[in-house]
């Protein structure tokens, strides 16, 4: 998840974004269980699917909403793609996953860009990764771990033209809580997906 450094000149919504969402998101990354001893290829595949389930919903409501801001290429940037070749890989039917029923509200621009806030940002970790997953369990983009390196080598630049991307956008007082509080919740909401679906620490 977001690991980007701040410096003076950025918006105030990037550093509220960081600063807003960093206790839910160091707290679930501790409960992720790619380093724990107890990952193998099972509950890789139980993770990747409970993953499935969110960005699975997530996406396809972000792909129908009406408050994606203008000039965002939303499609280039779905993850969902990527999480269903990995779970073929692995001998699962993405058709016969379930889904997360509660999803962050995406009524406003502001908090459409909280949500993707996270989901890009969610990106960044996933080289370190996509090593471990390679040296622990033996897979790589091909047969099994393509969803933690979705953007391959062009994971930075992604997540550098995203932070040129929002800070473009005009956001008022209102719109930059608005996106706060869906990146919380965007946070929140997956953590308690994932615990339903019995996969974190």
């Amino acid at each position: 998840m977001p690991h980007d450094t701040l410096t003076p000149s950025l918006p105030s919504v990037l550093a509220e974004l960081r600063s807003g969402t960093h206790t839910l998101h160091v707290a679930l990354e501790k409960r992720l269980p790619f380093f724990s001893d107890s990952l193998d290829t099972g509950l890789y595949t139980r993770l990747l699917a409970a993953y499935y389930g969110f960005y699975q919903a997530i996406e396809d409501a972000l792909s129908h909403s009406a408050w994606i801001p203008p000039g965002f290429d939303l499609h280039a940037r779905l993850k969902t793609p990527a999480l269903e070749q990995d779970l073929q890989a692995l001998n699962i039917n993405p058709g016969t996953l379930a889904q997360c029923p509660t999803l962050p509200a995406m009524n406003s621009q502001g908090s459409v860009l909280g949500v993707l806030y996270v989901l890009e940002g969610a990106t960044l970790g996933g080289n370190v990764l996509r090593k471990r997953i390679a040296e622990h369990l033996g897979l790589d983009a091909h047969n099994g771990c393509a969803f933690l390196y979705v953007y391959g080598e062009a994971t930075g630049r992604q997540w550098k033209s995203f932070l040129e991307f929002l800070s473009d956008v005009p956001l008022d007082a209102q719109g930059c809580d608005e996106a706060v509080n869906a990146a919380c919740s965007t946070f929140s909401r997956f953590e308690r997906w994932l615990e339903r679906q019995e996969v974190l620490l």
